[in-house]
């Protein structure tokens, strides 16, 4: 279970993409916030999986 939080390529990819699109708002806060959202929501997508892969057996 060491690798289930961390991001593979195509997940860094979308966050480097996102960023491009939240570097573009005015609001500081709101470009971290929206960084730190979406960097959780990729996380528990690999947790997820993680446990359908391994647990439901």
């Amino acid at each position: 279970m060491t690798n289930v939080n961390k991001l593979n390529l195509e997940q860094e990819f979308k966050i480097a993409l996102y960023e491009g699109k939240i570097n573009q708002l005015n609001n500081n806060n709101s470009k971290i916030y929206l960084k730190n959202i979406l960097k959780k929501m990729m996380i528990k997508d690999n947790v997820i999986k993680y446990c359908i892969k391994n647990v439901i057996r």
